[in-house]
């Protein structure tokens, strides 16, 4: 049995009862951060065996996780924030154990992209969710293609990265199309920034911007 287990985005007090009863009963963790991880637990108490399971290391590791869990192991899998599979791995692993018909069970929680949306004030009821753009190749090929979309975009960014994808965004769909652009949501010092794209890649420009980011931006004559 492996469950897929969302963590808070920033508040530890999101985490639900069920995600502590069942990480509570498992006999291992897949944690994205150990580090990370441990926080976490150590907050709500549980004590259970942790081992690194992330982008670098899943190709090497799936199948005989995999192979555990066809023994009769039961694992939780966590990511740093948020529900594993949506932009942080899980796929690989959630795929293997459908091939061997081991039951995999996703619980309800976090995700940073849901209060985002709602709370842009852009339409809601159609939307695309694309994740973190291509850094480099492909990157100018999928915004001319976006620059047509109708739905509602929803992206991840990097503070690092914010401005120059704000900027890359404004050339690509113009600078009058509204965006409301979201960072350390849940937290203390959540912030969520609302206008056009130029009037938030004003916002934003020389400073310095920390925690993570989601951009919510119209669709084509929205």
């Amino acid at each position: 049995m492996l469950y897929i287990v969302p963590s808070p985005i920033g508040n530890l007090g999101d985490f639900t009862f069920r995600a502590v009863e069942v990480l509570r009963t498992v006999d291992l963790i897949l944690a994205e951060d150990t580090r990370t991880s441990a926080i976490l637990l150590r907050h709500y108490q549980i004590h259970k065996p942790l081992t690194p399971y992330h982008q670098h290391n899943e190709h090497a590791v799936y199948r005989q996780l995999a192979e555990q869990l066809q023994s009769g192991k039961t694992m939780a899998l966590l990511t740093d924030a948020g529900t594993p599979g949506i932009s942080d791995p899980a796929f690989l692993l959630v795929r293997e154990c459908i091939s061997r018909d081991i039951r995999v069970e996703c619980l309800p929680g976090p995700t940073a992209f849901v209060p985002a949306l709602v709370n842009s004030g852009l339409p809601l009821h159609r939307f695309c969710f694309e994740g973190f753009l291509p850094l480099k190749k492909g990157r100018q090929t999928l915004l001319s293609r976006l620059r047509e979309e109708e739905r509602t975009l929803v992206f991840y960014e990097s503070p690092q990265r914010l401005v120059r994808t704000l900027a890359d965004l404004v050339n690509s769909f113009g600078g009058s199309r509204r965006c409301s652009v979201s960072r350390e949501l849940t937290k203390v010092f959540e912030e969520n920034i609302r206008g056009t794209l130029q009037e938030v890649q004003d916002h934003f420009s020389g400073r310095t911007v920390k925690g993570e980011i989601v951009i919510v931006v119209a669709g084509k004559d929205a």
